[in-house]
């Protein structure tokens, strides 16, 4: 779709003070200026983030009574079982926490719920399974913050329940041995932006923290926490939570451990997902994860988990294919879905009228239909909802939305229809009888007219910073390239360049557009993925990333272009 330009305001005064006092250039001072980076003390803390500055994790409400019964645990020896989620989020929470109270003597299992069979979160079933095989205390992690029957079971079973998790909590916080979650009522941790994994983390420090003034290593046993930070920052690339402050300190330092990983687990996975030398957020976001969420989607999620706790490279390799196919598979799917989806929409005519979009098929795999719906909601800017119907008549379905329209709060009004629904502003899911899916439908469309103005309905290119041909080169993309990692939060910045003339044209690969450009009398050379057919006539505004380019041990600046328009003045 066509997007609005929007150039983002900077403070350029603020901005000129901040690129003299950090030496950068203007450029990127406005880029950081625009982010609401404006003093200097706080644009060290971001260039240069450090596992000084994280917080104190008894911050978080609960975190002593969650040590203190993992202590026990410990020193009793009880049996201690983590319940995670089927994400990657709760996969690499739980090869977190299972991996390092394994290295301090606990001992303790695991269980991964089936998407098909268990649903999400904690279950009675699930839970009778891990009390018969003699577990003590369950940890979730990822998961239980909704869960107040299935505590109040524990509870009655005699077992008890720690809650690690950080979705939104819903009216009543269950009542457990702890609950470690910073949305939760009166948690004064000040960053409430973390993953399932990260929070996980924070129970790690903790731990550690009270078994060395407990004296309970022994010279040279302590664990340096260092070592888990890899399996932090998978689970908080894949969980798109915001890459800023707390989440940004265990990135940048999780990409290293990804990059130098000691588990044979992430040397198979780099492997089968072609990752040779460095490892970037979108190398995990589109390479890594879908390989360790594709189980989990099509059939379980336990390999994925597997894959990080193993200690052999020959069995750890066996899994990484295996995920590798399934993950084959999970696309093959997802193609077939959402060709099947874009049918559907551009043959009943309401498209573009409606400002929704909800669709339905019993031919659709459950497990990936949020996916198509992310990808349906970049083709079309519409809150979307695809749903797949099982042979007993029940259906359940992953939404994604738009900005301007929380959707959530959109299915309240809908709750007749649903017989259940949870997420957040930019993702959902449902469960509902298959016979209420026309209700519900025109429902969340009714909810969609009533909030999503005309302008919402148009997606923007938001525009860092203007910049002029004369400060652009290889030093500059290596100060830009200080704002990593990048992701959600912390988007890659988008640059824009006036009055530029295509000088030469031609596509390559599938689609792709290979440009040199020319403005204020300098020559640049630009690649435009997937946009073969944008017209290039005339004098042009171009909407960029400079990054560097490396051929035949050649180091060149290239521009990435992500939007092409006719010049404005």
């Amino acid at each position: 779709m066509k997007k609005e330009w929007r150039l983002k305001s900077a403070d350029d005064k603020k901005s000129l003070e901040l690129a003299a006092t950090l030496g950068i250039p203007a450029a990127v001072a406005r880029v950081l200026s625009g982010r609401g980076i404006v003093t200097g003390d706080i644009a060290e803390r971001f260039l240069f983030p450090s596992l000084s500055s994280l917080y104190d994790p008894f911050i978080l409400k609960g975190m002593q009574a969650a040590v203190d019964r993992v202590l026990r645990a410990h020193i009793t020896v009880e049996k201690i079982c983590i319940y995670g989620d089927y994400d990657v989020d709760g996969i690499s929470g739980t090869a977190l926490l299972v991996s390092f109270l394994r290295q301090v003597g606990c001992n303790c299992s695991y269980f991964i719920p089936n998407r098909f069979d268990d649903g999400y979160g904690l279950s009675k079933g699930a839970i009778e399974r891990i009390i018969d095989e003699g577990a003590t205390l369950i940890i979730s992690v990822d998961c239980g913050i909704t869960s107040v029957n299935e505590a109040a079971f524990c509870r009655q079973a005699g077992v008890d329940l720690i809650i690690i998790d950080h979705h939104v909590p819903g009216d009543i916080v269950p009542e457990a041995a702890a609950v470690v979650n910073p949305l939760q009522p009166d948690c004064s941790y000040p960053f409430k932006s973390l993953a399932g994994v990260g929070v996980a983390f924070n129970l790690l420090i903790a731990l550690r923290s009270s078994m060395r003034s407990a004296r309970l290593f022994s010279t040279g046993d302590e664990p340096d926490l260092r070592n888990w930070l890899d399996l932090v920052a998978l689970g908080t690339i894949a969980d798109v939570v915001p890459l800023v402050d707390q989440n940004r300190i265990y990135v940048s330092y999780g990409l290293k451990r990804l990059e130098n990983s000691f588990r044979p687990g992430i040397t198979s996975l780099k492997k089968v997902a072609g990752i040779k030398d460095t490892v970037s957020c979108g190398q995990v976001g589109f390479r890594l994860a879908p390989r360790l969420n594709a189980a989990g989607r099509i059939e379980s999620a336990v390999p994925g988990v597997e894959l990080l706790l193993g200690t052999s490279m020959d069995e750890c390799s066996l899994i990484a294919e295996e995920l590798d196919s399934a993950n084959a598979e999970r696309q093959a799917i997802e193609r077939a879905i959402f060709e099947q989806a874009v049918a559907m929409i551009e043959g009943d005519g309401a498209y573009p009228s409606r400002r929704s979009i909800v669709l339905a098929s019993p031919d659709w795999h459950q497990g990936v239909v949020g996916i198509v719906a992310s990808r349906l909601v970049e083709r079309y800017h519409r809150p979307t909802i695809l749903i797949a119907i099982d042979d007993q008549g029940y259906a359940k379905g992953s939404g994604r939305s738009i900005p301007g329209f929380h959707l959530l709060e959109a299915l309240e009004p809908c709750r007749p229809y649903l017989e259940r629904f949870g997420g957040h502003r930019y993702a959902a899911g449902v469960g509902l009888n298959a016979v209420n899916i026309d209700r519900f439908s025109e429902s969340f469309e009714a909810e969609a007219c009533r909030i999503i103005t005309d302008a919402d309905l148009v997606p923007l290119l938001d525009i860092d910073a203007v910049v002029s041909p004369a400060e652009l080169d290889l030093d500059f993309t290596t100060e830009l390239s200080r704002l990593e990692p990048f992701g959600a939060g912390n988007p890659e910045p988008v640059l824009m360049m006036r009055g530029v003339t295509v000088v030469e044209r031609r596509v390559v690969g599938d689609g792709h557009l290979k440009l040199r450009v020319t403005a204020g009398g300098i020559a640049f050379s630009a690649i435009a993925f997937r946009q073969a057919d944008c017209v290039t006539d005339g004098v042009l505004d171009i909407a960029f990333y400079p990054e560097c380019n490396i051929w035949n041990n050649t180091t060149t600046l290239q521009l990435r272009i992500k939007g092409i328009r006719k010049a404005e003045n």
